[in-house]
């Protein structure tokens, strides 16, 4: 087991894997931007280093600096949270080549599950169901145009190096094509910086499911059920919940198996999220995230496992601590995304936090880096915090969402805390009746 980590992040998810290492007795060291000097996981942690100014590229995204973090402190392993440097392959590579260990799996499995297209080849020769499409990269608008005849118009014309909803964009009918064409593989190239794409069949009122998977890198692999992401906004999810309200035990049973064999088969190691879309009793696979998602908490609300834990044991050689056959679900599990955003426009609220009182309770769990008299930096990602629920069903875990939800305050900035208090007045949301379309349909409704 290791001695002492660095975290490679910041905000909640540096704390969370600051406590999973504490309850483990492994040392930490937080890395820092000059923005972050004053942020909670720098208090928390055993150790901190400064790595550069606010800026991303020269401090969270820095391989130079954050490796000689682990010189200066002794460092033996990074655990990288989600996001910056997380699925990084060329940073995976470089961390190995200066014998420390990196916490995920290997820069091979992140470098072919990074590109869109090989990772569809991937599954599908693991048996992996997958959306109709291209196969391979689409060159030129004549062939895209052929594409969107074979398979029938809508269809989504998608960046291979793409996400967070960046280089997608969708061709309703046969005029729109070039439009669309065109324009994700602008959005492919300024974002990523390749501007290559791949065209799927478009799917009309899907649900966006994804499979927990978790391997040790020994042929070895199981599942941790699924979550339903499906309430998103410009691809964003928002609110997540385990189980999935429109998946059967059987139907969860068999797409897990595929998704832990397939992963088993490549000796994976470690946490990894495979992406679905839903339609009609059909799942297609979209992409494989090679990481810790963000909303991991509720499947670990659901097992009663910790992922973090899990993530630090396989990394260091030591086996999963559960089989397959002890995973059991206990009950239902909400997390929605707090951002600072100002409605309706969810523009960024950056500022001091002038009062926070984070909910309690029965079966509530506040997963957040905020404080009385925090300053939020203007330079980073908006999402301030996770809050979760976990009851006996479904109802329960609303009526526990909506309580603490009354209970949370977050004053001196605004925030999308009142986004969710809408929603649960919602009867679609109560009676889990939505797709991936929806929260965006409701948002435009609300706005007229």
């Amino acid at each position: 087991m290791f001695n002492k980590i660095l975290i490679a992040n910041r905000g909640e998810i540096a704390l969370r894997v600051i406590r999973a290492a504490r309850e483990m007795g492994i040392a930490t060291v937080a890395v820092h931007s000059t923005a972050d000097a004053d942020a909670m996981h720098v208090r928390m942690a055993d150790e901190s280093v400064c790595i550069g100014p606010p800026a991303s590229p020269q401090s969270y995204l820095s391989f130079p600096a954050i490796i000689s973090a682990c010189e200066i402190t002794g460092a033996e392993a990074i655990h990288p949270g989600y996001g910056f440097l997380s699925e990084n392959a060329q940073f995976v590579q470089i961390v190995e080549d200066h014998g420390l260990t990196f916490i995920g799996p290997t820069a091979e499995h992140i470098r072919v599950m990074g590109d869109k297209i090989t990772a569809k080849d991937t599954m599908k020769a693991l048996g992996v169901p997958c959306v109709p499409g291209s196969d391979g990269g689409v060159a030129t608008l004549e062939e895209a145009k052929a594409i969107g005849e074979e398979f029938g118009y809508p269809v989504i014309i998608k960046a291979t190096a793409g996400g967070g909803g960046r280089g997608m964009k969708v061709a309703q009918t046969a005029a729109d094509m070039e439009s669309a064409f065109m324009t994700a593989r602008a959005e492919g190239k300024a974002a990523f910086g390749n501007d290559e794409v791949y065209i799927e069949k478009y799917l009309t009122t899907p649900r966006h499911i994804e499979i927990q998977v978790f391997g040790d890198g020994k042929g070895r692999a199981v599942h941790l059920g699924e979550r339903d992401c499906s309430l998103q906004r410009r691809h964003q999810k928002v609110f997540e919940e385990a189980p999935g309200p429109a998946i059967s035990p059987e139907e969860r049973a068999e797409i897990g198996r595929i998704c832990a064999d397939a992963v088993a088969k490549i000796n994976y190691i470690g946490a990894g999220t495979i992406e679905f879309l839903y339609e009609k009793g059909e799942f297609y696979f979209i992409e494989m995230n090679t990481r810790l998602q963000v909303e991991h908490p509720v499947t670990e609300a659901i097992f009663g496992v910790d992922l973090v834990r899990e993530q630090i044991r396989v990394a260091s050689g030591m086996d999963m601590s559960f089989t397959q056959e002890v995973l059991e679900i206990n009950g239902h599990s909400i997390e929605v995304r707090l951002n600072a955003e100002k409605l309706p426009d969810f523009s960024p609220s950056p500022g001091r936090i002038t009062q926070y009182h984070a909910p309690g309770g029965l079966g509530v769990r506040m997963d957040s880096a905020l404080y009385d008299g925090y300053s939020i930096p203007p330079y980073y990602d908006s999402l301030i915090g996770k809050l979760i629920v976990h009851g006996r069903d479904r109802g329960e875990a609303l009526a526990r969402l909506n309580r603490a939800l009354g209970e949370l305050i977050i004053d001196g900035i605004d925030t999308t805390v009142p986004l969710f208090h809408a929603l649960l007045a919602e009867k679609d949301i109560h009676t889990g009746d939505y797709n991936i379309h929806w929260l965006e349909k409701w948002l435009e409704a609300q706005a007229d």
